[in-house]
């Protein structure tokens, strides 16, 4: 069976990606800082819970150490955690969304390479967004072109920049970063509207079922490549 981690799975893209994977069969840990949250979305998923702050190293070295004494492998990493600014845009706020919207994927990443290197299909998730293309931002036919949060957008422009990143420097293993779409969350509840985490979820769950010669060092949404 598929192992499959994903972080900040407790709510939202994360759990509705839970979900729809372990549909397909995989066994799915579900990443969560909160630990009572998390238990209680993995009880309701059916799915494993993991203990998992992605941005406190020990946190991370041993959620990773509990699936490699349990599978000795991971298949699928889903970098999901993300967190938008809030308040001013400062140097702690920023430090805060950087260390869990860009250090937490290398954090996590770095921990799983090991495991990843065991599995027959590696492959690895990260939840991005359109807002961090720098072609969208400065396209005035794009929602991104008025967007505000601007820590959010530069971080997310890390994010899948680390992404293609590491498609260069682990060719064993795939890569890709997602622009799931607008989505109704916690996160984007300022904003109003937006789609189910569900229908947005089923762009995480294609990347993170690719095939052994799927593609590798991109940023996609559903329809396909996005510029960036």
């Amino acid at each position: 069976m598929t192992v499959t981690l994903i972080t900040g799975a407790n709510k939202g893209i994360g759990f509705a990606t839970a979900g729809q994977l372990l549909d397909l069969g995989h066994i799915v840990y579900v990443g969560a800082r909160d630990k009572r949250k998390g238990e209680e979305a993995a009880a309701t998923l059916g799915a494993r819970f993991l203990h998992l702050d992605v941005t406190d190293d020990a946190s991370v070295t041993e959620a990773l150490s509990t699936i490699d004494a349990a599978h000795g492998r991971l298949d699928v990493l889903v970098n999901n955690a993300g967190i938008v600014e809030s308040g001013p845009v400062d140097g702690p706020t920023a430090l805060r969304v950087f260390d869990t919207n860009v250090v937490g994927i290398i954090r996590v990443t770095e921990a799983a390479l090991p495991l990843l290197r065991r599995s027959a299909n590696p492959t690895v998730v990260t939840v991005s967004s359109s807002a961090g293309s720098f072609w969208a931002t400065n396209n005035p036919d794009r929602p991104e072109f008025d967007l505000g949060f601007p820590l959010y957008s530069a971080s997310k422009a890390a994010a899948t920049m680390i992404t293609v990143k590491y498609a260069r420097s682990q060719p064993g293993i795939k890569f890709n970063a997602v622009e799931p779409g607008f989505t109704a969350t916690d996160m984007t509840a300022a904003l109003g509207g937006g789609r189910s985490p569900a229908e947005s979820a089923r762009i995480v769950v294609r990347l993170a079922t690719l095939p052994t010669d799927g593609p590798t060092g991109t940023l996609q949404d559903e329809f396909g490549h996005l510029n960036w």
